[in-house]
C-alpha cells in the first residue's frame, strides 16, 4: 500500500523550491549584468581618456577637411581666372589668324587693335615658319603654333592647379 497524502505535499514543496531557486536566480542574475554594465573606477576613467582622444581627432579631422575644402574653392576661383586669360588669348589670335587669312587691311583701325594687342602674345613665334600665300589669303602658320602653345601650357597650368587642389593627405 503506497501512502498517496505525501505526494501532494512533496510536489507542492517541489514546486515552492524551484519557484524560490529561479527568483533567487533571476535576482542574482540581475545584479551580476547590474554590477557588470557598471565600470570600476579605473575603466571609467580610461573609457573617459580614449572617448576624449576620439572626440579630439574628429574635431581635427573635420578642421582639416574644412581647410581641404577651402583651399580647393580657392584654386577653383585661380582656375576659372586662368580659363578666363586663356580663352582672351585664344580669341585674340584667331581673330588675328582671320585677319591674315582674309589679307585684312593693315591700315583699319580693327586690323591696329588686334595685331597691337596681340604683339606680345604672338612675337615668339613670328617667323617660326613660312605663311603660305595664295591669291591674297594667307595662311598665319606661326599663328596656328601659337594657339596650340598656348593651349598646352592653358593644359598644363590647369593640371597643377588640379593638383594642388586634390591633394591627398596621409592618415
Amino acid at each position: 500500500m503506497v501512502d498517496n497524502k505525501l505526494a501532494p505535499e512533496e510536489a507542492q514543496r517541489i514546486a515552492n523550491y524551484e519557484a524560490i531557486k529561479s527568483g533567487v536566480k533571476s535576482e542574482v542574475g540581475g545584479e551580476i549584468a547590474a554590477e557588470a554594465t557598471r565600470p570600476t573606477i579605473g575603466e571609467s576613467e580610461r573609457i573617459d581618456h580614449i572617448a576624449g582622444n576620439m572626440r579630439r581627432k574628429a574635431v581635427s579631422e573635420v578642421v582639416e577637411t574644412e581647410r581641404e575644402v577651402e583651399r580647393g574653392r580657392a584654386l577653383a576661383r585661380v582656375s576659372q581666372i586662368v580659363d578666363y586669360v586663356f580663352f582672351v588669348i585664344y580669341g585674340l589670335l584667331t581673330v588675328r589668324l582671320l585677319l591674315e587669312l582674309f589679307a585684312a587691311k593693315e591700315s583699319a583701325g580693327f586690323v591696329k587693335i588686334i595685331k597691337s594687342a596681340t604683339g606680345l602674345l604672338y612675337a615668339p613665334f613670328q617667323g617660326i615658319m613660312p605663311s603660305p600665300t595664295k591669291d591674297g589669303f594667307t595662311l598665319a602658320l606661326p599663328i596656328i603654333v601659337a594657339l596650340v602653345v598656348y593651349m598646352l601650357v592653358h593644359f598644363a597650368v590647369n593640371g597643377l592647379l588640379r593638383i594642388f587642389a586634390h591633394r591627398k593627405t596621409a592618415i
